[in-house]
């Protein structure tokens, strides 16, 4: 073996380790970005829609998808390069983030329906009370 490929393969492993340092970041930054789950659940307001208002805020997700996006992006490149000796715990962590992130913008988007409809149902509820 030359002693160019043992430092190339000394610089793979170490460009591998440093992809998967690089994921495993990103997972934490896109964690960390994630709302809190007590910001999500405890409401403080007077109205439906001071609620309503307060939770779309709380499940804005910042920036956590774009830190799991370059997670997403480094694991692929990682993983297509076979710079991962076992790649499971990461898979698995990125697809775990994928799902609670699609959650809570699920939910985001049906708080938001409620913009317009819980006035609605109001304005429906006060005319039938006059009629």
């Amino acid at each position: 073996m030359s002693q160019s490929t043992l430092d190339d393969d000394d610089l793979f492993g170490e460009a591998a380790d440093e992809m998967r340092d690089d994921v495993e970041a990103h997972l934490d930054a896109a964690r960390a970005a994630l709302p809190a789950a007590d910001a999500v659940w405890d409401r403080d307001a007077d109205t439906v829609l001071g609620v309503r208002n307060g939770l779309a805020a709380a499940l804005d997700v910042g920036e956590a998808e774009a830190e799991l996006r370059q997670a997403k992006k480094w694991f692929a490149v990682g993983e297509r390069a076979g710079a991962f000796e076992d790649a499971d715990d990461l898979r698995a962590a990125v697809e775990d983030l994928d799902e609670t992130l699609t959650a809570i913008t699920d939910a985001a988007e049906q708080v938001t329906a409620l913009t317009s409809t819980v006035p609605e149902l109001r304005s429906a509820l006060q005319a039938a009370d006059e009629d």
